[in-house]
């Protein structure tokens, strides 16, 4: 299972799975793309919507930034999910209370309205970090991004208690040139982290092939 980051779709992951010859199952997290909102957004919320989706099967789960958050949550078994293995590349470890504050504030800002839908979803890809086509919704006087604004307010995870309750292997990873998840951070929370030379916080779009040796352990 690939879970995307906040304000992404699930599209995100369309050339890391291109060459793949297993199954894979590639939700939109809630607030996000094609999925609905949720009245409240917190890791135990989102992780219990995206957990109606898994079959009762063992799963593993790579998820960049918050969907890795997500995944470690369901990991820990309480959401009726079997992980077999947790991967979570560029998790934001530390948070300012300057950098909560901000996005609180996005969280209470109603989303925009654009007249056109290519300017929505220039607005969508700067909120994601990345290019999106599924990103926009049309709405009452336009287009606007699909994102849920909300979902913005998720706060700050608990990573290390994520990681010491996770039924699952857990592997932390994060590009070399990604400013939101240095090295040192990730070692906070496991003695060995990836670290995928020359990618930056979006490897999964901007280096799909750097992602080989994190999918080769999902294979196990």
């Amino acid at each position: 299972m690939l879970l995307h980051g906040l304000g992404a779709t699930g599209e995100v992951w369309e050339q890391v799975v291109a060459g793949w010859h297993g199954s894979w199952l590639v939700p939109d997290l809630p607030g996000h793309g094609r999925s609905a909102p949720l009245d409240r957004y917190s890791f135990g919320s989102l992780a219990a919507a995206v957990a109606t989706v898994v079959p009762r099967e063992p799963v593993a789960v790579l998820g960049h930034s918050l969907g890795g958050v997500v995944g470690l949550a369901l990991a820990s078994g309480w959401f009726g999910v079997e992980v077999t293995t947790a991967v979570g590349v560029g998790i934001k470890v530390r948070w300012t209370d300057e950098e909560l504050a901000k996005a609180a504030a996005l969280a209470a800002k109603p989303a925009k309205v654009f007249a056109t839908r290519d300017e929505a979803a220039e607005r969508a890809a700067k909120m994601a970090g990345v290019p999106l086509r599924h990103g926009v919704s049309e709405v009452d006087g336009g287009w606007a991004p699909a994102l849920d604004m909300g979902a913005f307010g998720v706060g700050r995870p608990d990573l290390a208690g994520l990681v010491m309750a996770a039924q699952a292997h857990v592997v932390l990873a994060a590009g070399e040139n990604d400013p939101m998840c240095p090295r040192e951070h990730l070692e906070e929370l496991v003695p060995e982290p990836v670290v995928l030379t020359g990618a930056g916080h979006n490897v999964h779009v901007e280096s799909p092939s750097a992602l080989s040796p994190l999918l080769a352990q999902l294979a196990r």
